[in-house]
């Protein structure tokens, strides 16, 4: 059935099909095209089983689709079939580009509208119980990307190295090297510094060590992208959720057991 040309960016989640937003499964229902990114999860697309899926992500570094052809894509796809679903990895508005794609949509005249998703920056490392502020430790928190539009490290991360404050960096794997550097520079030597691959999925993968030797444990772990960096005291204050996880997830299928009460 044909709808009104629009254009819904919708955030994903961090990997875990169940850290999408129940607003995110209704507007991805109401779909006629779902354009998607490399890092969703792909049984998020079952959602949307009377929609056309493209894959517009980038693999292995190889952009499939630049972002001027995915403006172009998410245009063509709304006049000629209805509502078209940007969906996301994370949050579209932290470093997804989200923004971008709404300001094309509407200066080509679509209706737009915005579905926040559950940020890998908050939701990777608290799914290690990682805390990113704690009382005495840690008052605040820095999201930083690590690569910036002119493929240089932010020099937002040299500011926050000063600071006490946690520091989380996105897509800085590539730059971990200069992030070491800038926070030895500052006597940051034996900050606790933990990466996680792949969060809250699956695949997911971890090594923690401190600003000397964390290098060293990418090596020995062989860890690489998609990956956060997550620095500050606080991640020496993260907890075993996994126990307490498993207990919740099987007092539930207990519950729902046919065979109880």
């Amino acid at each position: 059935m044909y709808n009104e040309p629009k254009l819904s960016v919708v955030g994903a989640g961090p990997g875990d099909p169940e850290l999408i937003t129940m607003k995110a499964v209704n507007i991805l229902k109401a779909a006629n095209v779902v354009l998607y990114d490399a890092l969703i999860n792909r049984e998020l697309l079952d959602y949307a089983p009377q929609a056309e899926h493209i894959f517009v992500g980038k693999r292995n570094g190889s952009h499939h689709y630049s972002q001027d052809e995915i403006n172009d894509l998410i245009v063509k796809y709304a006049r000629e079939r209805g509502h078209v679903v940007r969906l996301k990895g994370g949050d579209p508005f932290i470093f997804g580009r989200g923004s971008e794609e709404i300001d094309y949509a509407r200066s080509k005249g679509l209706d737009t509208a915005v579905v926040s998703g559950v940020t890998s920056s908050i939701a990777v490392p608290a799914n290690l119980g990682i805390p990113l502020t704690k009382r005495r430790i840690s008052e605040s928190f820095w999201v930083i990307t690590g690569t910036t539009t002119q493929r240089k490290l932010s020099e937002d991360v040299r500011l926050a190295a000063q600071s006490t404050a946690t520091v989380v960096i996105l897509m800085g794997m590539g730059k971990l090297n200069e992030i070491v550097d800038i926070f030895t520079h500052f006597g940051k030597e034996n900050t606790p510094v933990g990466i996680i691959q792949n969060g809250t999925t699956v695949n997911e993968r971890s090594g923690f060590g401190n600003i000397k030797n964390i290098e060293k444990v990418v090596s020995d772990k062989k860890l690489s992208s998609p990956a956060i960096i997550v620095i500050g005291e606080v991640v020496n204050e993260r907890t075993s959720l996994k126990a307490v996880l498993k207990n919740v997830i099987e007092e539930k299928q207990y519950i729902n057991s046919p065979f109880v009460g």
